[in-house]
């Protein structure tokens, strides 16, 4: 197939690209580059050095002998979009590229309407890029669990069954997100399922949980080709967070009674989900909706996994003062069948897998920056400011 990857220099479109590509698909990668531009606001970096998308791209084709096409250019400028989508003419969409964090978008005004505009618009361009080109692209579009929320009853894959003064209807699952970036996703999974109703347009709504992990086999060929490791506190994930905080010495620190229960999947997972949903397309006219995830953690027991594995000594520090607005303790049982009918076989958090993860930190332990860890976006706040960031850096960056 030729299939484009939207944001795929990014964490995930990256090991996306590479696997798609080594399956023998005609890959083309789409991306501003803006993920990188991030950290320079925010003054931190990934954990794992980071090779430029061309060095990335040459080192592929050296060590595969695939080609992998590389178009810059931003989702919001519909001429880039549509003649991106025309020229390459694709069987398959697969778009990560998304401001993908929650607190980022709740630093302040700015930040918030960045994202909700970036998001919503890219992918409303892509969409009609689709139906003015070739209605029947697939699009396999990532979404977010944290569109659900955390409702007190179980979390259904995109639809629930409702019965109403004696009527029944099949409707969308309600929708409770907690950010202006869970927000973006909400309004991206209405509008794409609208364009499918109205339209005819196929679309795969992928409703991930948190990822964790940083190798897969086609990363792990050369240092040249590895993917991002976050860990600060704006794109970090709670594990790599945790496991940072075991090698370096510092306390886990837990928010509250860390009994907020998250969905996560190995990184290799997600690669399989997305290869999933494009060799088993969604039909004319269907949004079709897959929770992707294949385990659930609290936060406190996370924190116990990365203890237990650690062949350091590790403090878990819990109490500390939530920089969300979510509940402590909540209820969460989400339905997550679909890909696995469709095949996939979970790699799952094991000890060996915290294990590689905090060995991977120690190589890396030189570049942490321990100040970076810190939540430092408050949600109750409507103004927050980066404490890594250069003042003259954060201020400019959102003009450009």
């Amino acid at each position: 197939m030729n299939i484009l990857v939207l944001g795929g220099d990014g964490y995930l479109g990256w090991p996306t690209a590479l696997h798609l590509s080594s399956l023998g698909h005609h890959v083309t990668i789409v991306d501003n580059l803006v993920r990188r531009q991030y950290d320079v606001e925010m003054g931190v970096d990934s954990l794992v050095p980071i090779a430029t998308l061309q060095d990335r791209v040459k080192k592929w084709k050296e060590l595969s002998g695939h080609q992998v096409d590389i178009r810059i250019g931003n989702l919001t400028d519909a001429t880039f979009t549509y003649a991106a989508v025309a020229e390459t003419n694709p069987d398959t969409i697969v778009h990560f590229g998304e401001q993908r964090s929650a607190p980022y978008s709740m630093i302040d005004r700015e930040h918030a309407v960045y994202t909700q505009v970036n998001n919503v618009v890219g992918n409303l361009n892509v969409m009609y890029a689709i139906m003015e080109t070739n209605p029947d692209i697939h699009l396999v579009k990532l979404g977010t669990m944290g569109e659900y929320g955390y409702p007190n009853i179980d979390i259904e894959e995109g639809f629930i069954e409702i019965t109403h003064k004696g009527r029944t209807d099949v409707m969308p699952y309600p929708k409770q997100p907690g950010s202006f970036y869970h927000l973006s996703k909400v309004h991206d999974s209405h509008n794409i399922m609208f364009a499918c109703r109205v339209w005819g347009l196929r679309s795969t709504d992928l409703n991930q949980g948190i990822v964790y992990g940083q190798s897969t086999p086609e990363t792990d060929l050369d240092p040249v080709l590895a993917t991002r490791f976050d860990y600060d506190g704006v794109f970090g994930t709670v594990l790599n967070r945790f496991c940072v905080q075991a090698v370096t010495g510092h306390p886990l620190t837990v928010y509250g009674a860390g009994g907020q229960t998250r969905g996560m999947l190995n990184i290799r997972d997600t690669l399989a989900c997305v290869t999933l949903a494009i060799e088993s397309p969604a039909d004319k006219g269907e949004f079709r909706v897959f929770n992707q995830f294949t385990e659930s953690f609290s936060v406190r027991e996370m924190a116990d996994l990365v203890k237990n594995a650690s062949s350091k000594p590790v403090e878990i520090a819990t109490g500390t003062a939530n920089p969300r607005v979510e509940h402590e303790e909540h209820y969460f049982n989400a339905a997550n069948t679909k890909l696995l009918d469709l095949g996939l076989e979970p790699h799952l958090l094991t000890r060996d897998v915290i294990i590689s993860m905090l060995d991977l930190v120690e190589k890396y332990q030189d570049r942490v920056d321990a100040n970076a860890i810190a939540p430092t976006v408050q949600w109750r706040s409507s103004a927050s400011i980066l404490k890594t960031a250069d003042p003259a850096t954060e201020a400019s960056f959102l003009e450009v």
